[in-house]
C-alpha cells in the first residue's frame, strides 16, 4: 500500500481528501504544519508527499527541501512531491518545480483529478504495484477491480479497503485495532469491532474457497489476522 503525506491546514480538504485517498487505497498520514511534516518525514517513509504550500508556522517548501535533502540517514529523499496552492501564477510553480517537484495542483482542485495525477506520479516513479496476488485472487489497484480466477468479484468500498490493507501487509499479523485504525470511517460509515468482525466474514464469503476454513486471510489467535506467511 502506498503511503501518502498530506500537509495541509484546511481541515475541510484534509478530511475529504483523506477519504478519498483512502478509498482508492492509500495509507494517509496527516500533518497541519510544517513542524508536524517535519517530524513524519523524520521517523516515517512515504511514498508520495502532497504539500499545501502556506502554512501557519512555514511552508510547503521548507518541507520539500527536506524530504529532498542529500542525506544517508534521509528515508524520503526519492520521495516525489506534489505542491497544493492557493497561488496560480509562474513563479510559484517554477519554485516549486525547481526545488524538485514532480507536479503542482491549484485550489480549488478537482479531487478525481488530483488522486489521477498521483497514481500517474507513482507509476512513473516505480513506486506502485498495480497488480497484487494471493493464491488465485488477483487485485488490480489502478483499475479497482478485483478477481478471483477469472471471476470479477464486486466488493463494497470497506470490503475492498480491507482487503487492500491485508494485501499490502502480507505476512504481518494485523491486530484487530490495527485493521479499525485503517478502515475507519471510510465513505462515512461508522466502523466499530463488531462491524470489522462483519465485514471480514463478508469478505471471506466472496474470496475465500471454503469460508469456514479460511485460506487467504487466516486468524492467529490471540493476536488478530494475517495473509500468507
Amino acid at each position: 500500500m502506498n503511503k501518502i503525506l498530506l500537509v495541509e491546514d484546511d481541515n475541510s480538504i484534509v478530511e475529504n481528501l483523506k477519504a478519498l485517498l483512502e478509498e482508492e487505497g492509500f495509507s494517509v498520514e496527516i500533518a497541519l504544519t510544517q513542524e508536524e511534516a517535519l517530524k513524519a518525514l523524520d521517523f516515517q517513509r512515504f511514498d508520495l508527499l502532497l504539500l499545501d504550500i502556506s502554512l501557519p508556522d512555514g511552508s510547503g517548501y521548507a518541507v520539500c527541501s527536506a524530504a529532498k535533502a542529500d542525506s544517508a540517514s534521509n528515508m524520503n529523499i526519492d520521495a516525489p512531491v506534489i505542491f497544493i496552492t492557493a497561488y496560480d501564477d509562474e513563479t510559484t510553480a517554477v519554485t516549486g518545480l525547481d526545488m524538485g517537484a514532480e507536479d503542482y495542483i491549484t485550489k480549488p482542485f478537482r479531487p478525481r483529478e488530483l488522486v489521477s495525477r498521483i497514481k500517474n506520479i507513482l507509476r512513473r516513479s516505480g513506486k506502485t504495484k498495480p497488480v497484487i496476488e494471493a493464491g488465485d485472487l488477483k487485485v488490480d489497484s489502478l483499475k479497482g477491480t478485483v478477481y478471483k480466477g477469472d471471476e470479477e468479484l464486486f466488493l463494497s468500498v470497506l470490503e475492498y479497503r480491507l482487503l487492500l490493507v491485508f494485501l499490502n501487509n502480507k505476512g504481518v499479523v494485523l491486530s484487530r485495532n490495527k485493521l479499525l485504525e485503517e478502515i475507519w470511517d471510510i465513505a462515512g460509515e461508522f466502523v466499530n469491532d463488531n462491524t470489522l468482525t462483519v465485514y471480514i466474514k463478508r469478505l471471506r464469503e466472496k474470496i475465500e474457497d471454503d469460508p469456514q476454513n479460511p485460506e487467504i486471510i487466516k486468524t492467529v489467535r490471540g493476536l488478530g489476522y494475517k495473509v500468507g506467511d
